[in-house]
């Protein structure tokens, strides 16, 4: 058990990158920041409300070890955020990443004064400054800090959006989530400030009473004024060092681009006859870049995707060796060849040749809405299906005939397939592939593709029944149904592109269709299927098969007659209940 603890803990160490502890970070803030913003639209109701809203914040918060990580992701997210605007060579990506990377380096010269003056104050002093006392600063004695702790709230949210989406982009669910995520990327900023709004319109008419100044605006609130003039000092010596640090972070990449300039320059070749001329110390990547050149990359250079590979031409011996993020992608996609690296992490010393695996022209036109039709690993479900004796049919037909029964009879395995969540993928003359996951766990893929086997078997009977007087034997098919990783994205050339699925799964369901023959049954299911299905161990007939390709054999459960699945299935959901 240590031994795989310690093999697990390795390779989670080789799989993080800065980008991953910064996102990390980040994420850890933005909940601090969405917590926050809720607590500000309570100003809708009422200024009481936000006073309760803001105990249960800040007993959250402020709670030992929550404190500890949050303050910690804090310092980490800024510290990595400066190392970013150091280590970025080239800044020519779309705009709103050069964006994100300016908006998040503005929060803290922004947010500097108000955590000083809350937190730091309430440490030193005591204060209890909660929101009468900030909004009767903002709304009463200078309304010039309400529009900067405005800039600073869209400033915050943006930049937390930016990174949220950055992140869950290449997340098979994010297509359907996007509405939701954007309503409330709308939502929520909006009825925080609407609550300071309506909450600074409250305490601006309370305070004109004298009495609710003397209650809420004392020297315990706010403190006096040469604590004021000393918390000040201290916002005006942090923020002058914050942007000191900045000064020598742009100092700094001057004198590594002068030196790198100094170092001579090394000629890029893609294999296509174009050669560019960079400074040692440019990714392949970011290269392309500066010069404009197409290079594929979904992920934007952050190691998170495959995509810019390249291979190299000639001699590799010479080349730093991958880092540790760039090995662990490279592992992931099953690339043991030396010759093939990562065009956003490799950093050239010498002229290289090399051509990439990925041409941006050949991928699809929706591939920017839809990362994972580029190539994504993921479980599925693929269900073969093949009408049987389609040969025989068309002996004795007219060809219009034949491809009219063909028709109906993939609308009827097609239909049943919809009903039960899976998206009929490859017609291949008259056969099917249907894939199961695209939008579910495995478990549910698995009887949805159970449920789908026996309404297949229910749709072509009412098939035969209405083709009766036109066949002379029933119309038959065999099914084979195999679970497990497959990579999926769009594959073919220009404007014969498919989306489908690739991999062993895939190849094992289509050997599992072809036996159905040979075993005398309607429909063979691996044994993966229905132990992720959950179906009962002595369900069905189990029997072990040789599988073209595999060296050890396969066990599979032979479904003689596809209707009894029915029955099954129907049978294991009671017992559940």
């Amino acid at each position: 058990m240590a031994a795989i603890a310690l093999s697990r803990l390795s390779e989670l160490v080789r799989s993080t990158s800065a980008r991953q502890v910064r996102l990390v970070c980040g994420v850890i803030l933005f909940a601090y920041v969405v917590s926050h913003f809720l607590n500000h639209a309570l100003g809708n109701i009422s200024v009481d409300a936000m006073q309760v809203g803001v105990y249960y914040h800040t007993t959250f918060w402020q709670f030992l070890p929550v404190a500890i990580v949050f303050y910690g992701a804090a310092l980490i997210h800024m510290g990595l955020g400066v190392y970013a605007l150091y280590q970025r060579r080239q800044f020519r990506w779309r705009t709103i990443e050069p964006l994100q990377l300016v908006l998040g380096l503005s929060i803290p010269a922004l947010i500097m004064a108000h955590v000083i003056g809350v937190r730091l104050g309430q440490t030193l002093y005591g204060h209890e400054k909660l929101y009468p006392q900030e909004l009767y600063l903002f709304f009463v004695v200078s309304s010039g800090r309400l529009w900067g702790m405005t800039v600073l709230l869209i400033i915050a949210w943006m930049h937390g959006c930016i990174g949220i989406y950055f992140w869950l982009r290449l997340k098979p669910f994010f297509v359907r989530a996007a509405p939701y995520l954007l309503a409330a990327a709308v939502l929520i900023p909006t009825l925080a400030l609407l609550g300071i709004y309506q909450g600074g319109r409250s305490v601006a008419a309370d305070s004109e009473d004298g009495e609710w100044r003397r209650q809420n605006y004392t020297q315990r609130e706010v403190g006096t004024f040469a604590q004021a003039a000393t918390l000040d000092r201290i916002t005006g010596g942090l923020t002058i060092g914050y942007f000191g640090l900045l000064g020598l972070v742009l100092l700094a990449r001057g004198v590594r681009g002068w030196r790198e300039r100094r170092g001579g320059m090394i000629a890029l070749s893609y294999g296509n006859g174009k050669t560019v001329r960079v400074p040692k110390g440019l990714s392949v990547l970011e290269a392309s870049l500066r010069h404009s050149v197409p290079h594929a990359s979904v992920c934007g250079g952050r190691a998170r995707c495959s995509t810019c590979r390249i291979r190299i031409i000639g001699d590799h011996g010479g080349l730093p060796e991958p880092s540790q993020r760039e090995a662990f992608v490279l592992a992931r996609v099953g690339t043991a060849d030396p010759s093939i690296r990562l065009a956003c992490q490799l950093r050239p010393t010498t002229d290289l040749s090399f051509f990439q695996l990925f041409m941006p022209q050949t991928l699809s036109a929706n591939a920017a809405s839809s990362p994972a039709r580029i190539g994504q690993e993921r479980y599925l479900v693929s269900l073969f299906v093949d009408m049987r004796g389609s040969t025989q049919l068309a002996e004795k037909r007219l060809p219009f005939d034949t491809v009219f029964i063909v028709n109906r009879f993939l609308g009827a395995v097609s239909q049943a397939v919809i009903e039960n969540g899976g998206q009929p993928n490859q017609f291949v003359g008259d056969g099917m592939l249907a894939l199961f996951g695209l939008t579910s766990d495995p478990q549910t893929a698995c009887r949805q593709a159970l449920k789908a086997v026996a309404a297949i078997a229910t749709h072509v009977d009412e098939l035969n029944e209405l083709l009766s007087h036109d066949l002379r034997q029933p119309i038959r098919f065999g099914i084979g149904v195999h679970g497990g990783e497959v990579i999926i994205g769009d594959i073919g050339y220009r404007d014969h592109i498919v989306f489908t699925a690739l991999g062993d799964a895939v190849n094992v369901a289509a050997r599992l269709q072809d036996m159905t023959k040979t075993l005398a049954c309607e429909a063979i299911i691996s044994e993966e299927v229905r132990r992720t299905a959950g179906l009962r161990d002595d369900a069905l007939p189990q029997q072990e098969v040789a599988i073209r390709g595999r060296d050890e054999p396969m066990v599979v459960r032979v479904v003689a007659d596809t209707r009894t699945l029915s029955a099954l299935l129907a049978g294991d959901e009671l017992v559940a209940a």
